[in-house]
């Protein structure tokens, strides 16, 4: 018996037969792609890391250049001397800090009771300790992010900054090294009082020269993601100060 191809119950059991094989081809491709793009993730935290405290592959006052994804894991493991995990008073060595996710335990935190895990990872270069915490906050549009590298008196050593949808040429700008650059020096202790670092319009020092005013100079246009920036620092690398205390006791 001939199918009748131009009744409408066949067309809808077509597209049913075509979404489901489709569908199946897709959550089949997904999968098999999973540990990929979980180590794509992996190197790119430790890139950002890399990144904040200096080691990378920029020249001159080029582009932002990162470690290449081929050295990063022998990067990591030469200048990342140890990762730790702070719980409140207590400070624990876990070499899987870096797969905290701070977004999630941002979540938890907003819970009665839960005591947030904030990474930090203790780098060496060039014979100096550094240590790098991740931040989080939100811009004009989304999420932005980043690492801050500091030494042990909460002075800043690099930093790197991202986003996930600031205007180009305005907020997005955050990412570029003319802005980043900005903040090495600058100090975030007052005595033994957090201040933050400030992204301000009109501090009257566009080159960036004077480090203890607690302020870099703001992005044209981007006001919004400035402030977002400011925002993200004052509130995630307080939550470390008391860790810098018992370092300088």
């Amino acid at each position: 018996m001939a199918v009748n191809k131009d009744k409408n119950s066949y067309t809808m059991i077509f597209a049913v037969i075509m979404v489901l094989v489709v569908g199946t081809l897709l959550a089949g491709f997904s999968s098999g792609l999973k540990p990929m793009i979980k180590a794509n993730e992996k190197f790119e935290k430790q890139q950002n890391i890399l990144y904040a405290m200096g080691v990378n592959d920029n020249q001159g006052t080029g582009d932002v250049a990162f470690i290449t994804t081929d050295r990063v894991a022998d990067a990591f493991k030469t200048y990342i001397k140890e990762q730790l995990i702070i719980e409140g008073p207590t400070a624990s060595q876990n070499d899987k800090a870096y797969l905290i996710d701070v977004k999630k335990e941002g979540a938890k935190a907003k819970k009665a009771g839960y005591q947030r895990k904030l990474p930090l990872f203790i780098g060496e270069k060039d014979g100096e300790k550094l240590y790098i915490m991740p931040v989080r906050g939100k811009g004009l549009w989304d999420a932005i992010w980043g690492f801050v590298a500091v030494d042990k008196t909460m002075t800043v050593q690099g930093v790197y900054f991202d986003h996930k949808g600031e205007t180009p040429g305005l907020g997005a700008e955050i990412k570029q090294r003319y802005f980043m650059d900005d903040f090495i020096g600058e100090k975030l202790l007052e005595g033994s009082t957090y201040k933050g670092i400030k992204v301000a319009k009109g501090n009257n020092d566009p080159k960036n020269l004077i480090k203890d005013d607690y302020e870099v100079d703001a992005l044209a246009g981007a006001t919004i993601t400035g402030d977002g920036v400011s925002a993200m620092l004052k509130k995630d690398i307080a939550m470390y100060v008391p860790y810098f205390k018992t370092l300088n006791n």
